[in-house]
């Protein structure tokens, strides 16, 4: 199983862990609400985890615009 990290806002891939026994717990996603769950974490056809997270080139746009966050697809 492998846990991708890609841009929620951009879609730039950010990283990638690579574990044979890796859990959602392990990540600390156990905190999540369920809300929350569904809006960061996706899963592709080969069952790999995509997590949607904010790269830094998007939070330093958002950080200077805020009223960017009130767009539906702000950076793309």
């Amino acid at each position: 199983m492998s846990v991708k990290y890609i841009c929620r806002h951009c879609q730039t891939f950010i990283g990638e862990l690579f574990y044979k026994q890796v859990n959602e717990a392990m990540l600390g996603f156990h905190f999540l609400t369920p809300e929350e769950r569904r809006d960061i974490i996706s899963y592709d056809q080969n069952g790999d985890m995509m997590v949607k997270v904010v790269c830094n080139y998007c939070k330093e746009a958002l950080d200077a615009n805020p009223e960017l966050s009130l767009l539906g697809s702000p950076l793309q």
